[in-house]
């Protein structure tokens, strides 16, 4: 490899062993000279478990952060949060143009750039179709089917070659909204050459192909149609195509839809303001739902993977001020739980059936769909495209991997392997790994964003199972213990394996472990502070099992 020769190379920072979090970097030029751009910037959902006190997690980009004179722009795939949601946290660092259709340049600006103290970011408008040059890149938009209008692959051409970055995709004859996933559009592209092809991995453990919407469409005509009563359906608020389902079987049974939630407003907001809701009468707001006939109304509800303050679990906790289900309605979760929103969605669903509500799911009726291909779908793409080299991305470990081998049984005759952090040069030269750079998550705590080495999470978790003890101590300068210890405990049962209340064990560990310390020791406060530690956690774990967190101060006076 000459010194200062041009490179192509790929460099993802989120959403390669994982889902969500999307962040894709592809840099063109000599190496100490490369100039970037970057494909998506998304965000995850943190589990409480995990992640107490944490809501959101964003990629780190810290490595593209110490280069942004290099960075040439963002461009977005399309309006998911996964793809989207970490833009108005993380542009501040970089300041570059933002790309994206209208829609998701709509819903960008309706959700999160209008929120108290979001920036003022550069948003672009494109078009699917229309090539975009910036710096030695040349970007072209190709719409896809997915679960949101205005989902597009992106083809990114330089001089080393064309590069195939698909984002999520399907393919879907008739998606109700947004575009088909066009076999001649990848044909040409595939006539064209392509060098590397980036593409979704998230169902390629299933065999066959996803069901259309249309599909779903009509089982959601028939259940709403059969209901004698109140229906009610939750699904993703930016699933454009099944607000429009669900709206059109209302209106073929003379029903009216109440939208119900500030990110489904949002989003029917956008939806008609971009035209995927014309022809449809306006929806009733959530006040009028109690003055609507039981037979004549249909609810859509924010909710779907039990987010506890969402209009679905306020009405299951019968705590909505303007929603209420009674025995005999029905609700149908046009979705599936995200993997770790699973306990969350069953307590709503059993709330909702001790009420005498019907529950419709996924597992006995064709109400949900995935936007993302299966294997005979990603076996059309690999044969319309030809790609010389494959890159699994957007996946765990095991979808990553199956696709790898998946591509290989396609053909590819190169198939990379990246995580997060993984620096793969394109071209010149066979595709390959060359270097890993730093990756991570920044995690969003209150409204502040931590990094994944910050001592807040670890010491949450062990609060949570260990609870905390907090001891104060006054001792004068002679060394004597003035007045008596301070001590509360917080997170601990009441009483250890002998009946004692632990309070009262911890007050007599912290008695004894000072009268057993001559005065000279006495005078050493970090000597008491750790002595003090030591024995109130042995003590406690004797009587409990755990070793709770503990906190000494001793107060000199």
């Amino acid at each position: 490899m000459t010194m200062g020769q041009d490179e192509l190379v790929f460099l993802p920072l989120g959403g390669v062993g994982e889902i969500g979090m999307n962040a894709a970097l592809y840099g063109f030029g000599p190496e100490k000279g490369r100039k970037w751009i970057m494909v998506d910037c998304g965000m995850g959902f943190a589990g409480e478990e995990a992640m107490p006190g944490v809501d959101l997690m964003f990629p780190d980009l810290s490595f593209i952060e110490e280069r942004k004179k290099d960075l040439l722009g963002i461009f977005i795939t399309h309006a998911h949060e996964d793809h989207i949601g970490a833009i108005s946290e993380l542009w501040p660092r970089l300041k570059v143009p933002v790309y994206a259709t209208r829609f998701a340049k709509n819903l960008l600006e309706t959700r999160r750039l209008s929120e108290p103290g979001a920036p003022k970011v550069e948003l672009r408008e494109v078009k699917a179709g229309r090539r975009i040059t910036v710096g030695p890149f040349e970007l072209e938009y190709v719409p896809v089917s997915h679960s949101i209008p205005e989902s597009n692959a992106i083809a990114i051409r330089t001089a080393a070659g064309l590069v195939l970055h698909t984002g999520d995709w399907k393919i879907d004859p008739t998606p109700v909204a947004g575009e088909i996933t066009s076999p001649e559009a990848f044909k040409a592209l595939g006539d064209e050459g392509i060098l590397a092809m980036v593409c979704d991995s998230t169902n390629v453990v299933r065999e066959g192909f996803s069901p259309s919407e249309s599909e779903v469409a009509a089982t959601l005509k028939r259940l709403i149609a059969d209901s004698p009563h109140r229906v009610a359906v939750t699904t993703f608020a930016s699933n454009v195509a099944r607000i429009r389902a669900v709206a059109e079987a209302a209106q073929a049974c003379g029903r009216e839809v109440v939208a119900v939630g500030r990110a489904m407003d949002r989003v029917i907001d956008v939806a008609r303001e971009c035209g995927y809701l014309d022809g449809l009468p306006d929806f009733r707001r959530a006040d009028s739902w109690k003055h609507l006939p039981r037979e004549k109304v249909v609810a859509l509800l924010t909710g779907s993977q039990g987010e506890p303050r969402a209009a679905l679990a306020r009405v299951s906790r019968k705590d909505h001020p303007d929603i209420a289900l009674a025995s005999g309605d029905r609700v149908i979760f046009s979705s599936r739980a995200i993997p770790g929103n699973e306990r969350d969605v069953g307590a709503i669903i059993n709330d909702l059936i001790d009420q005498g509500v019907e529950v419709i799911t996924d597992r006995t009726e064709l109400v949900h769909v995935s936007g993302h291909p299966r294997r005979d779908e990603m076996v059309e793409m690999y044969a319309w495209t030809r790609p010389g080299t494959a890159i699994p991305v957007h996946g765990e470990p095991l979808h990553l991997d199956e696709h790898a081998r998946f591509a290989r049984a396609q053909g590819v005759g190169n198939v990379v392997k990246a995580r997060n952090g993984t620096l793969i040069r394109l071209a010149p030269g066979r595709p390959e790994v060359i270097d890993h750079v730093k990756s991570g998550r920044l995690f969003k705590d209150g409204n502040i964003l931590i990094d994944d080495r910050d001592r807040a999470i670890p010491e949450r978790r062990k609060l949570a199972q260990a609870g905390l003890v907090s001891v104060a101590i006054a001792i004068d300068e002679a060394g004597a213990v003035l007045g008596e210890p301070a001590v509360d405990i917080i997170g601990l049962p009441n009483s250890g394996r002998s009946g004692a209340p632990l309070i009262d064990t911890v007050v007599d560990t912290v008695s004894r472990a000072l009268s057993g310390m001559s005065k000279a020791k006495l005078r050493d406060s970090e000597g008491v502070e750790k002595a003090v530690d030591r024995a109130v956690r042995s003590a406690v774990n004797d009587a409990w099992g755990k070793k709770p967190a503990c906190h000494v101060q001793v107060v000199e006076v």
